[in-house]
């Protein structure tokens, strides 16, 4: 299971911290992808850890600005969000993937077993 917190509101410019805590599998051999949905939108690949936490992948739009982390002994996974925008406004879901995924697949909603509830993010002009 996969449980996201920390959303809320925030103005323009703030930050917030995602926190999504894992539980019922072996974390240390899973990537995990952070996503997000905003109304009417499909649902976008936003960051991605590797298992070993050595390879991070973003999406062009957050590049800069968000940053991935994970604490395996905490079996924890982290999106620190800065500069935020109110584009940036939506659910954010955090999955796991057995093995690691490569290049551009980490973006791919079906490459992930495991889904998290979400947590929404708004983000105030």
């Amino acid at each position: 299971q996969l449980q996201a917190s920390g959303g809320g509101l925030v103005q323009s410019g703030g930050s917030l911290r995602l926190s999504c805590a894992t539980s019922g599998f072996i974390l240390n051999y899973h990537g995990i992808g952070w996503f997000r949905q905003a109304p009417g939108k499909e649902r976008e690949g936003v960051s991605y850890i590797s298992s070993s936490g050595g390879s991070t992948y973003y999406g062009d739009s957050v590049k800069g600005r968000f940053i991935i982390s994970r604490d395996n002994v905490k079996k924890t996974l982290y999106l620190q969000m800065n500069s935020l925008k109110p584009e940036d406004t939506a659910v954010y879901y955090c999955a796991a993937v057995r093995g690691d995924l490569y290049g551009s697949t980490w973006t791919r909603t079906g490459e992930y077993t495991y889904w998290g509830q979400g947590t929404l993010v708004t983000v105030s002009s």
